[in-house]
Parts: C-alpha cells; structure tokens; sequence
C-alpha cells in the first residue's frame, strides 16, 4: 500500500508519470488541496479532480495531527520541516504507508518512513 505524495501526481498529470489507479495507492486532503492549487482554470480543476476520483483518500484524524506536532517538535529546526510534509509523513506512519515522492530530501530523515 502506497500514498502518493503530490508531486507525483503533477507528473502524471503532465504525463510523465504513468500510474495504475488499481493499485492500492492512498492520498489525504493535504495532497488534494496541494494538487488543486495548482489549478489554472476550471478545465484544469476538471482534470485534476478527475484524477483525484479515482484515488482512494484516508482521514487525516487526531492521531495523525497529534504525530504530525511531534514530527515537527523533532524536525523543524534540524531539517526545517513544513506543516503540510510532517501531516503526510504522520499518515504514512499511522496507517503503515510507503511514500511515493520525488522530495526524498524532505523526508530521508525520518527512520520509519520508507520511501519509493
């Protein structure tokens, strides 16, 4: 079981990533909303959602905030972690989730997290 993290879903929106949406691949609404914003108009939010339609989404729940503040109390001035990069790292831990990224910098660091 795989999250994608956003950056990944940008490529495959440019098409130069190919994903098999029958995999079990995992996303959260922090990613939805990094995904979106990128929107430049409705033909692209179409898109966009339409991909997102046929990702499966987990619940981002206090425990994952409650992880995601410690994530930050540990790494925020060693490795100057984002808000948004500590939440999808801390939902990848709780539900056991490998993260499909093309920003290992912005997570190598975390022991228990496995990357792809």
């Amino acid at each position: 079981m795989i999250f994608i993290d956003t950056c990944i879903l940008i490529e495959y929106a440019k098409g130069k990533i190919d994903i098999d949406f029958n995999e079990n691949y995992f996303i959260n609404s922090i990613v939805e909303l990094e995904f979106k914003v990128g929107a430049l108009n409705k033909r692209e939010l179409l898109k966009i959602n339409k991909i997102l339609s046929q990702i499966k989404s987990v619940n981002i729940d206090q425990d994952i905030l409650d992880l995601s503040v410690s994530l930050m109390d540990r790494y925020l001035l060693s490795h100057n972690m984002g808000v948004y990069d500590s939440i999808i790292a801390a939902t990848c831990l709780i539900y056991d989730l490998k993260l499909w990224t093309l920003n290992k910098k912005d997570f190598r660091y975390i022991d228990e997290l496995i990357l792809i």
